[in-house]
């Protein structure tokens, strides 16, 4: 085997362990791909400038930029109102229903970010009900179409690369609407199993907020009771740290001592009743942020904080923004805040400074919620210069009309030009990651060309022509993606497993688009762990779901979702 092959399969096989290994950092594992596929030689300087502004990859890059006008509209929370309703199984249809229809044309995790609030906040409904079936529905309802789902738009990106072409943008709509009614059914049955989790107790009980008693307080030297303590409106004092030990519960006859850090757990919109005690400091009030708004965020799972306490990792000079509360799984979490350690899917209140919508580090480190971003609105003829400026783009592009690329360039142009995005938003928010991650898996896909490991696999698999043979492969195919998705994140695992698709397609001599289409599915089938899918995560914690809530709902729908996919490629896209 000459040494040129051997590298580039060595540095294919560490990419894949990489990514099960560091899950949280795809972009850097791939980033180093690149590298070393540059720095040895294997790729040449014009693949690598190509691969950087493949057709595809800039599509979505463009398209991704301009969605974030449409969030600023108040389009996706007009629709939003219209989704509870009293009857849960109208509710349950409604929020499907809608939820795929707004997938399929807009970002997903817009969606699902939007969604949240309302049906947390909804009188009638256990948010645990309805936070998950959102997130599969999001999922689903993304395969509808080429722009529905970032995943479509990678495989897309490399099938430009290898072949030139772009897929149609309803390549994916009829096995999409089977996806959507079949896996749909089964979300409703299994929906039986999710917790009911009540939603007061979801709203009262789930965050963590620390404060210290400060030296000369006038709480010192009295007790709970006779401070206060336990008649505040929506909060509850759970525990006292005191030098190293935790006192818990807390007797109403506890008697408070300068140092103390008190812990309480509720409403996070009443926190401010906490700073009207004299001498009782909490952990924001102490950065001089808690005057500010407050904002909520969930910790992506692959931010700089997770695995860090916030003292440790300097959150006040990364973010100028400062901690007020933390809310885990739904679970009580004990001790100081600052010295709490950071997991991914927490949800973070944040007293935010005047810098902290300029900051760059915010996309890569959270999803907002509420809060900065969505309180820039837009309305009037800006918004709707962006509603009508999208539809007329997308839906022109699914016509034949318009060039999709120069469509969104052109729309980009004049969302910049009215100030309906700003050059901030853009630095602030451009998906680096995305476009790291494709130029690697370009980059990858042509190295394994120029080393000749296409032909290898080509011809490994040329003995193996019988169409069961063809079936067994596509199934195989299949399978690798989805765990791959699974383990590491659909985009790596599109990205990664789409020239091996390719190329043993090619060695059996069958038309490559069943092979195609079955990684761009696979790689968007992730129901089973929370952490592969964007969405996922943002409602575990919100729902208060166990792993094995998504265990008992996910695997029924992954294998409805793999078997349409297994027998309907085939049928829809002819070997």
């Amino acid at each position: 085997m000459p040494s040129e092959t051997f590298l580039t399969i060595v540095i294919f096989v560490l990419s894949i362990a990489g990514l099960i290994r560091f899950q949280r950092k795809p972009a850097a594992v791939l980033g180093l791909a690149l590298l070393a596929l540059s720095l040895f030689g294997l790729v040449s300087q014009q693949q690598l400038l190509s691969s950087m502004v493949n057709p595809g990859l800039v599509t979505l890059i463009l398209l991704l930029l301009c969605s974030f006008a449409l969030e600023k509209t108040r389009l996706l929370r007009i629709i939003s109102a219209k989704v509870i309703v009293s009857k849960y199984a109208s509710t349950w249809f409604r929020l499907f229903g809608i939820t795929a229809l707004c997938s399929a044309f807009l970002n997903n995790t817009a969606v699902v970010a939007t969604l949240i609030s309302p049906i947390r906040n909804n009188p009638h409904h256990s948010a645990s009900k309805l936070l998950l079936p959102l997130s599969y529905a999001a999922i689903l309802g993304g395969t509808l179409t080429l722009v529905g789902t970032s995943t479509n738009l990678i495989v897309n990106s490399l099938y430009i690369e290898a072949t030139g072409e772009s897929l149609a943008f309803f390549s994916f709509t009829l096995l999409g609407l089977a996806l959507v009614v079949g896996c749909g059914l089964t979300l409703a049955f299994t929906s039986r199993w999710l917790p009911d989790v009540d939603t007061k107790e979801l709203d009262y009980k789930g965050y963590f907020i620390d404060a210290k008693v400060k030296k000369g307080s006038e709480l010192i030297g009295r007790s709970v009771e006779s401070n206060g303590l336990r008649h505040l409106e929506s909060l509850f004092l759970v525990e006292v740290v005191r030098k190293g030990h935790l006192i818990s519960p807390v007797s109403p006859s506890e008697v408070l001592q300068e140092d103390d850090r008190l812990v309480f757990s509720g409403d996070i919109t009443k926190v401010m009743q906490i700073s009207q005690f004299s001498g009782l400091e909490l952990f924001a009030d102490k950065n001089g942020l808690l005057g500010t708004n407050l904002n909520e965020v969930v910790v992506k799972d692959e931010s700089v904080l997770v695995g860090k306490t916030l003292k440790s990792a300097g959150f006040r000079a990364l973010f100028d923004a400062a901690v007020v509360a933390i809310s885990r799984d739904g679970s009580q979490i004990s001790g100081k805040l600052g010295d709490v350690k950071i997991k991914a899917g927490d949800f973070l209140v944040l007293a935010v400074g005047d810098d902290f919508n300029t900051r760059r580090n915010l996309a890569k480190n959270f999803i907002i919620l509420s809060g900065v971003e969505p309180e820039v609105k837009i309305s009037g003829p800006k918004a709707w210069l962006s509603i009508l400026g999208f539809v007329t783009v997308i839906g022109l592009s699914a016509l034949g009309v318009m060039n999709m690329l120069l469509g969104l360039l052109a729309l980009f142009g004049v969302l910049i030009f009215s100030s309906i995005i700003t050059s901030n938003e853009v630095i602030r928010r451009f998906p680096v990651d995305i476009w790291v991650v494709v130029t690697s898996a370009i980059l990858m896909s042509q190295a394994l060309v120029n080393a000749g490991v296409d032909v290898m696999i080509a011809q490994w698999v040329s003995g193996f022509t019988s169409l069961g043979y063809v079936y067994f492969a596509l199934i195989l195919i299949y399978f690798l993606t989805w765990i791959l998705t699974e383990l590491v994140t659909n985009n790596a695992a599109a990205a990664l497993m789409f020239p091996i698709g390719y190329s043993v397609a090619l060695g059996l001599g069958v038309d490559v688009m069943p092979f195609v289409m079955t990684v761009a599915f696979a790689a968007s089938g992730s129901f089973v762990s929370p952490y592969g899918y964007q969405t996922n995560l943002m409602v575990f914690n919100a729902g208060q779901y166990r792993l094995i809530d998504f265990l008992k709902v996910g695997v029924p729908v992954s294998v409805v979702y793999a078997l349409i996919v297994i027998i309907g490629v085939p049928i829809l896209f002819p070997f």
